[in-house]
């Protein structure tokens, strides 16, 4: 019986970690006054942060790639990216529904099981977004990343000084930050 009581203690414990990690990332929010219709368009993702260990091993295979945002009948997002894969042009394309206010979206991943959440948490449109993900697969397997998109292949330095800073508050630390080397294939 202690063993039980032990075991749904335990169980209350992980369910009560997981509210508070929720709240923690309530902390993330999107971008006030967030204007889907300006975030459309090109952009290039240029940078991100990873707590995902599989992702920072591959970070010397990745280069910055192309995304393309196109709107969606029921208010989401078309999220198109094509990037270079094994010498050859790859594209993913994630459907990101309307998750709450504007600027907050989810999307369900079939490769991986999960549901993630999108925050646009910062964006000026015309040069630079800085976007939030959080997902969580199984019992201790969350994952939240930091993306830095920009609508030019090489963002300004003060854009990727903003990048890290943005990082370095939701918790990755500088060798957890990757800014993607150039290519010039699939950028087209």
């Amino acid at each position: 019986m202690a063993a039980l009581h032990t075991l749904w203690m335990g169980l209350a414990l992980l369910g009560t970690l997981g509210i508070l990690q929720t709240l923690a990332e309530a902390q993330v929010s999107p971008q006030p006054n967030f204007q889907q219709d300006q975030f459309l368009g090109r952009w290039f993702t240029s940078g991100f942060a990873s707590n995902s260990s599989w992702l920072r091993e591959k970070k010397e295979h990745l280069y910055v790639c192309k995304s393309l945002v196109v709107p969606m009948a029921d208010g989401g997002l078309n999220f198109t990216n094509t990037f270079l894969r094994k010498d050859q042009c790859d594209t993913r394309t994630l459907l990101l529904q309307p998750a709450g206010m504007p600027g907050w979206y989810s999307y369900r991943s079939p490769r991986w099981g999960s549901t993630r959440a999108v925050w646009v948490v910062d964006t000026d449109y015309k040069d630079y977004a800085l976007l939030y993900t959080s997902a969580s697969r199984d019992l201790g397997q969350d994952t939240h990343m930091a993306f830095l998109y920009s609508r030019a292949q090489t963002p300004r330095a003060e854009v990727k000084e903003k990048f890290t800073t943005f990082a370095k508050a939701q918790g990755f630390t500088e060798d957890t930050i990757v800014f993607l080397p150039q290519t010039d294939k699939c950028l087209e």
